[in-house]
Formats: structure tokens, C-alpha cells, sequence
């Protein structure tokens, strides 16, 4: 949805609780899946907060912050997508920690098309990145092209794709931090042709750890994901591992077994990966790619996961007790549990369980991880941190 010159004070408060420290992609769901709106959820978080046991409050921004950022993003020719609307791309949707809002430069269309991402090493060969381009350009005469804009395998199938159809830049940083130096101009043919997408704020530097979160964003956006040349430690072979936890397709172009940048897709091949060697091993191998078949169903999934109904919205007014509280936290450790699992071993009531998973989340006390699991928090800025805690 394009960015008004004066954006509506419900996006500018899903907006502010996107930005909101300590709410993340699950917070989020869960704190629109109790509340309904971002407003209700705004007003909640102080008593939350306290709830979980931390004193002071997360730091959100104000109106005036959100409506900058907002300014900032269409002065770049961006716009918004904010999960639970219909221009939010219906795969992505499916994404347990699916991001709240991307920003997109470029055609926003395409994040809704069927795409196929490939990536891999960034110190690769010349016959790697010729076989990248080459590929890339014969996918993209019938599937939208992904792949995260790195040195190597990733500018190399941006630019076939860019030469035969279109192909999308999932970057780390903001949309106005061009990434690696370098690529400027490649990210600039990208945003006219096709599209570039984030996560993170304008102004935002990439750091390591938006890599992985990056990573997820091409995986969720794909029907499958194609590596070539990737060392075993590579962040493509992170790309490959969500694809394979989605249930996506996961393709590995076969190396030289004396080339330890080939490690890591030959690794991928044992594993049960497709074997690559041409775009016809990939579009064989992909889902029906009509239209209709492709986009209704997930449509569908997409709103009921990225907005509360009157079906799956939890009763504000549910709260917890402290022996709620003191059973949860009896239950968890810094070991990954299954929220599931968690419902089952806790006598108390859904409700009441998930209210204080919420206010322990936005304390700081409880990290929620993909998978739809929850584990107490490590951090020592967390209330419940002490030197016997986790023992």
C-alpha cells in the first residue's frame, strides 16, 4: 500500500508498535491477536510490561518518530506492507516470525508472483557465477527471481535475471543504504526493474545479525530456493535450512569435490536436496505455477495469520494472576519449548497461559523463537536473570 503524504493514525500506530523495543514479529501477531488494533495494543503495554515484571517501560516511538520514518521511506519512492493487508506477500504471510511491514522499492507486484531465490558463496568462481547468471536468466522467463544482492552467486543471478525478467533484492539494511559498496548502481537497475525489500528502517547500516533475518525474507518470498557454491558455514545454506523448515523446495547445483566452496551444496545433495543442472531440474520440480492454484488459497491463510478476528481474538480483559505466572516460569528454561507443549503441562486456562507469555515477552524475561516456542531469556537486562535462574 503506497505511503500517503499524511498516513492514517491506525498505520501510523502499527507503525510505532512495529518499532516498539522488545516487540518482535510473534509479539506482534500475538499482541493484534489479543488486542485487535495496534492503538488497543499501544495502550496495553505499560500494564503489560510491568505484568512481566520489568519497571521501565519499552521505549516506542512517538507520532511524530513513525510519521519521519513514514516521510523518509516515500521520499525514496517506497511504500509499506504491513502483514494482515492484501498487498502483503501471501507466502511470506506464512512465516512463523513473519515481519509486521516490509518496505519495497520498485514493482510490489512481484513479491505476490511465484519466485524461485538463488543464492550462495560470495567468494565464487568464475564458473559459479557464470552458471548463476546463466540459470537465473532461464528461470526468470517463467518465475520471479530472488537472491540478497551479496557479492558472488547473488549479484550473478540478480543480473541474469535482470537481462530475461525480473528478479527481486532482499537486502539487509535500509532502503537507502546501498549494500555492499559497490552495488549501488546494481541495487538502483534492481529497484527500477524489479523490486527491493527490507525489514529494517531507513537509515539502518547492516550489521551480522540482520544477515539471517534477511536470509528469511528470501526463503519466506520463494517456492524453493536454488544454491550453488556455498561453503559449509555459508548464509545461503541458513537460506536453504528456513526453506526446508517451510516446506519449500531446497535445489543444489552439484561442485568439485576438491572445491571447498562446493561443500556445502554437496552437503545439501546428501541431504536429499534436488540435483541442479539446469532450470528445467527446477521448474519440474516446483508446485503448479497458475495463478489461481498459487495465489487464493495462501491469500486466504495470509489474513487470518496477520490480523485478530472476531474467531481468534483472545478477550482483552483475560489477565493473568501471579500463579499463572510462577507456573509458567516453572515450566520454561533456557531450553526451547513448544508453546503447545507449554498449554498442555500448565493446568491453568489457554488465555490466562499465553497473557503472561505475552507479558513476559515484553519484560524481556521470555524469548520467542521460530517454530512456536518460547525460552527464558539469557540477557542480563532481563527481570528474571540471576546466577542460579537457569540452573
Amino acid at each position: 500500500m503506497p505511503v500517503a503524504n499524511q498516513p492514517s493514525p491506525d498505520i501510523i500506530d502499527t507503525l510505532r508498535l512495529v518499532r516498539t523495543e522488545g516487540v518482535g514479529p510473534i509479539t506482534y501477531r500475538r499482541l493484534i491477536g489479543r488486542y485487535g488494533t495496534a492503538s488497543a495494543a499501544l495502550a496495553a503495554l505499560p500494564s503489560l510490561t510491568r505484568a512481566g515484571g520489568r519497571v521501565k517501560l519499552p521505549n516506542t516511538p512517538s507520532v511524530a518518530e513513525a510519521s519521519e520514518e513514514m516521510a523518509r521511506v516515500a521520499a525514496l519512492g517506497g511504500q509499506y506492507l504491513f502483514i494482515g493487508t492484501p498487498d502483503y506477500p501471501p507466502l511470506m504471510a506464512l512465516l512463523d516470525d513473519a515481519p509486521p511491514c516490509l518496505m519495497v522499492l520498485g514493482d510490489a507486484a512481484l513479491l505476490h508472483r511465484p519466485a524461485i531465490a538463488v543464492v550462495g558463496g560470495r567468494n565464487a568462481s568464475a564458473n559459479g557465477q557464470r552458471l548463476a547468471e546463466i540459470l537465473a536468466g532461464d528461470l526468470a522467463a517463467s518465475l520471479v527471481v530472488i537472491s540478497g544482492l551479496a557479492r558472488g552467486i547473488d549479484a550473478a543471478a540478480h543480473k541474469g535475471a535482470l537481462r530475461c525478467g525480473k528478479t527481486i533484492a532482499a537486502i539487509a539494511g535500509g532502503l537507502d543504504v546501498p549494500y555492499p559498496p559497490g552495488h549501488e548502481e546494481l541495487q538502483h537497475l534492481i529497484a527500477r526493474s524489479g523490486a527491493v525489500v527490507t525489514e529494517s528502517p531507513p537509515g539502518t547500516v547492516p550489521q551480522a545479525r540482520h544477515f539471517p533475518r534477511r536470509n528469511r525474507i528470501i526463503a519466506g518470498l520463494a517456492l524453493g530456493v536454488v544454491v550453488i557454491e556455498a561453503a559449509p558455514r555459508s548464509g545461503s545454506l541458513i537460506t536453504a535450512g528456513i526453506a526446508q523448515d517451510l516446506g519449500r523446495e531446497v535445489f543444489a547445483v552439484p561442485g568439485s569435490p576438491q572445491d571447498p566452496r562446493s561443500r556445502g551444496a554437496n552437503d545439501l545433495l546428501r541431504q536429499g536436496a534436488i540435483m541442479t543442472e539446469s532450470a528445467a531440474d527446477v521448474l519440474s520440480n516446483l508446485p503448479s505455477l497458475a495463478h489461481d492454484s498459487f495465489d487464493q488459497p495462501i491469500v486466504r491463510t495470509a489474513s487470518v495469520m496477520g490480523a485478530a478476528t472476531s474467531e481468534n481474538r483472545q478477550p482483552a480483559g483475560n489477565d493473568s494472576g501471579p500463579e499463572v505466572r510462577e507456573a509458567v516460569l516453572a515450566l520454561l528454561g533456557p531450553t526451547p519449548t513448544a508453546v503447545d507443549d507449554l498449554l498442555r503441562r500448565c493446568q491453568f486456562s489457554a488465555a490466562a497461559v499465553m497473557a503472561v507469555l505475552l507479558e513476559l515477552e515484553l519484560a524481556g524475561g521470555v524469548d520467542t523463537l521460530p517454530g512456536n516456542r518460547v525460552a527464558l531469556s539469557q540477557s542480563p537486562a532481563s527481570p528474571l536473570f540471576s546466577t542460579d535462574a537457569h540452573v
